[in-house]
């Protein structure tokens, strides 16, 4: 055992999460650029303050709307959209606790997967339709996408805001290209990539490579796969002999971190890219791992697993400096 691999061991803070849905298909875990992270926990959802260690309870929604299953923080790090079991997403201002508007007939059923790309908050339902709704105006609804036959339980905006990579159930992932959005029919898919054999819901694209994404297969996959999205063509393939649940890349150095559970120690293994060597294993969940999210800064990785624990642990190196995020979708929504 490498030295990293004893210093990565432990996690360096673990903080209870009562009633945390066990649901592979759901995203119930961000971290905000104001370093507040957030959890839904049933039907509440949480915030912790990085900064000091303080939490608070956003809202509780009542049981016929809730449980809540899906939460994501616009680029400002002050609206937060939350997805809900009855098809409805509310947008927050968490600096006020307030809400500021709630987006219905986006879905027919609950609502997993949620991104922004600036003004436009991306969602994705049970129903398997993908909806671009502009948070500016009244009728929200500016474009649909549809290729999906299930759930969409996976949702990413590269960095350009360009392109879009979608994950389902029904294993498939899916590459969305703005330049071929349609306003009065739904938008066709720039690439359908069907190699996974069970539901794809880890997607992370790479922030020092352009077009290239990471994807990562349900139990009955177990493979990490790199795709170049312009022309499709995947890359690479890792079997890991497990459900992969969540990716992500270091910010600083050529890493991909994975989490793991069933047919596994609950892990999450930190990568080397691109010779895909492990680095290390960081162990302590005891039931798989569901969600990851990055901390602001880039060096810290939070997790949360059927466990109902949330473990931090310090994964990438030292932080650089963080660039304060350009939009701010205030004037529109309030």
């Amino acid at each position: 055992m490498t030295q990293l691999d004893m210093f990565l061991q432990t996690s360096e803070k673990i903080l209870d999460a009562p009633d945390l849905l066990d649901d592979y298909y759901l995203n119930l875990l961000d971290w905000g650029s104001s370093n507040v992270l957030s959890i839904a926990l049933g039907d509440t959802v949480y915030l912790w303050d990085a900064s000091d260690g303080t939490s608070s309870e956003l809202f509780t929604i009542d049981e016929e709307s809730g449980p809540v299953t899906s939460v994501r923080w616009a680029l400002d790090g002050r609206h937060i959209a939350v997805g809900l079991n009855n098809s409805d997403v509310q947008i927050w201002d968490f600096t006020a606790s307030r809400l500021l508007r709630t987006l219905k007939g986006c879905h027919r059923s609950r609502v997993g997967a949620l991104d922004w790309n600036n003004h436009v908050l991306t969602t994705g339902g049970m129903d398997s339709q993908i909806i671009n709704n502009d948070v500016r105006v009244r009728a929200h609804i500016v474009e649909t996408y549809q290729g999906h036959h299930q759930e969409v339980c996976g949702l990413k905006w590269s960095a350009s805001g360009q392109q879009l990579a979608s994950g389902g159930s029904d294993n498939l992932l899916h590459i969305w290209d703005r330049s071929m959005a349609s306003a009065n029919a739904p938008t066709q898919w720039l690439h359908r990539l069907e190699e996974h054999t069970a539901a794809v819901k880890a997607l992370a694209w790479c922030p020092f490579q352009v077009n290239l994404l990471a994807s990562g297969g349900g139990v009955g996959d177990g493979c990490i796969k790199f795709w170049n999205t312009n022309t499709g063509a995947c890359l690479n393939s890792v079997d890991t002999c497990s459900q992969v649940s969540a990716l992500l890349w270091s910010k600083n150095e050529p890493q991909l971190l994975s989490s793991h559970g069933f047919i596994a120690r609950n892990q999450l293994t930190l990568w080397k890219y691109p010779s895909m060597v492990k680095i290390a294993q960081l162990t302590g969940h005891t039931s798989r791992v569901l969600f990851m999210a990055q901390s602001p800064d880039g060096c810290t990785v939070a997790s949360a697993a059927g466990d109902e624990t949330l473990r931090f642990w310090n994964v990438f190196g030292e932080p650089e400096v963080v660039q304060k995020p350009i939009c701010s979708l205030e004037p529109h929504i309030s």
